[in-house]
């Protein structure tokens, strides 16, 4: 980076260092959810990753450097290529969430809303908080507190294991009398038969009198402890319902201070944009993603909007699949309802989501007969009609087989997967061969193409998988909440950029094999053509080569294999 040129002036628009009189304005803003970023985005992208290479104003670990992978933690930035009143083009950088523990850096846009102000209502506000908190933690680790506790449950579980033996006693004693009495009528006279009648009747009742006042025992005895634990639990309800109070406050006037501009001038506050959502509480961190921060600073300095690109720098988190200077979308459960006002009346690319891939393309039969066919599915083509586009798998089934019964579709693809995929004729062959599927008695080999060298020649993943509510359809790794994921994977070719491998998914999540791919837990290196995990190619280059199943009335094992394309 040269010295004699500044990075940035007076304010955050950044002049580019490098020539941009070869580029071609973009006739339309980026699509913020699916892109391919503008070479004028590319272009402000690697001069803010020079930055981040060579500054010294402040320090994150990233986790880029050998050994220092303990507490390192990857950041999304953003670049918005903007231009000025006079119609000077630059651009502004932004970061998502905070950097090196702070709101604001040099270069960098500043937040929408900084919560850190050291004498704003939040610090203040919290610290009544933490100090709630405080107050809780000392009466929830009081010595007494805790030995009524454990005195409590010692006298609960007594009391339970003593009226558990009294009852089965008095079942035993129950049955002893009655073998008395079936023995006694037989051999006793009946006036010494009616004395040991009303013998056995007063030992019954004594049985239960006994059981009557151990329980009242119990009860009195716990009433006492209970009583003497209610003096702090008491207190400390009273103390969790005073910060859920003050907690949720906060909360609602903190969203009131994230305001968001748009080109027209028109503001709408955080908390007001998501009421119009399903979920109406905005996400953690809402507001504070780079996105909205670029647009922002953007509007309020009428410097107009050109392209915008998102990048990650640093090491991936555990969860999610992130790899360091690759590009990625804005993420929808944040910025979607935030962008939607903050980009109102400007022309924007039009959403690739919203056109149907399936177009021209043709499913092709590889086996059918009376009962079920298997069909090759193309790449982009969708197994079930989605929320936008119909056209489906399912829908031209449908209409090729009009009186067939049942759900038709035995199982799916991801629509960027192609392969062989399973259709029943009838309600019946559908059950039978579901039943299968469930009992993992089907076998699925996938065969694809990573970017890269792939580790060892053979083995099993095991991440237990969920969605990413920030971010749907995109999964996560999740030991807490997901859902269990296992792969078998086999190397079957080594190329001098790329491997070719089998996978055998022991499970079916949502984009299992591709998660297992790219994740750095996994295989760590992305399915060729992966837009979500990977890099946007001609295709994705992930196939469902072959289906070994029982047919359901030949009742043999069938194998169907079809190659892959690419």
């Amino acid at each position: 980076m040269s010295d004699k040129k500044p990075l940035v002036n007076n304010n955050c628009f950044i002049s580019f260092q490098a020539s941009t009189a070869a580029y071609a304005l973009p006739q339309r803003f980026t699509f913020p959810f699916y892109y391919e970023p503008h070479p004028l985005a590319v272009l402000a992208v690697k001069e803010l990753q020079q930055y981040l290479q060579t500054q010294t104003v402040w320090t994150h670990n990233f986790g880029l450097e050998a050994g220092k992978e303990e507490g390192a933690a990857g950041k999304m930035f953003g670049v918005l290529v903007v231009q000025n009143q006079e119609k000077e083009l630059g651009y502004l950088v932004a970061f998502s969430g905070r950097l090196a523990g702070g709101n604001r850096h040099s270069k960098f846009v500043p937040p929408v809303f900084d919560i850190l102000t050291k004498d704003g209502f939040f610090n203040k506000e919290e610290a009544v908080i933490n100090q709630i908190n405080r107050e809780i933690e000392v009466l929830e680790a009081d010595a007494t507190f805790l030995e009524y506790q454990a005195l409590l449950v010692q006298e609960q579980t007594l009391a339970n294991e003593q009226r558990l033996a009294q009852k089965q006693k008095m079942k035993a004693a129950k049955q002893a009398r009655k073998m008395r009495r079936e023995k006694a009528i037989v051999e006793l006279s009946p006036p010494l038969y009616e004395i040991l009648k009303e013998t056995l009747q007063q030992e019954s009742i004594a049985s239960k009198v006994y059981l009557k006042k151990l329980s009242e025992y119990w009860k009195t005895r716990l009433a006492e402890t209970t009583t003497k634990l209610a003096s702090y639990t008491q207190k400390i309800n009273s103390l969790k319902e005073a910060r859920k109070v003050k907690s949720g406050a906060l909360q609602k006037k903190l969203f009131d201070q994230y305001t968001f501009l748009n080109q027209a001038g028109e503001t709408k506050s955080l908390w007001d944009i998501f009421q119009s959502t399903v979920q109406k509480t905005p996400p953690a961190g809402g507001g504070d993603c780079a996105a909205p921060k670029l647009l922002q600073y953007a509007f309020r300095h009428q410097l107009q909007p050109i392209t915008m690109a998102e990048f990650w720098w640093g090491a991936a988190p555990k969860s999610k699949v992130r790899k360091h200077q690759h590009f990625y979308p804005a993420c929808r459960g944040k910025c979607e309802p935030i962008l939607a006002h903050m980009l109102k009346g400007i022309p924007i690319d039009e959403n690739p989501m919203l056109l149907n891939p399936a177009i021209g393309k043709v499913l092709t039969t590889v086996y059918e007969d009376d009962h079920l066919l298997v069909i090759n599915k193309p790449a982009e083509f969708l197994s079930v009609p989605g929320k936008s586009i119909k056209d489906s798998v399912l829908l031209r089934i449908q209409q090729k087989f009009p009186d067939a019964t049942g759900p038709l579709l035995v199982h799916r693809l991801d629509m960027a997967t192609s392969g062989l995929l399973l259709v029943a004729k009838t309600k019946e062959v559908h059950k039978y061969l579901q039943y299968q599927f469930i009992n993992r008695t089907i076998k699925k080999r996938y065969v694809a193409l990573l970017k890269g060298q792939v580790q060892g020649e053979e083995g099993m993943i095991d991440l237990p998988l969920r969605v990413d509510l920030d971010n749907r359809p995109c999964q996560l790794v999740c030991y807490q909440y997901g859902k269990p994921a296992k792969t078998k994977w086999k190397v079957i070719e080594r190329l001098a950029k790329h491997t070719k491998v089998h996978f055998y998914p022991i499970t079916g999540r949502t984009h299992q094999l591709r998660v297992h791919a790219a994740h750095s837990l996994g295989l760590n290196t992305a399915i060729v053509g992966d837009d979500l995990y990977g890099t946007k190619a001609s295709r994705l280059h992930l196939h469902a080569e072959r289906l070994t199943f029982k047919h359901p009335f030949k009742k043999k094992m069938m194998t169907v294999k079809v190659e892959a394309d690419f």
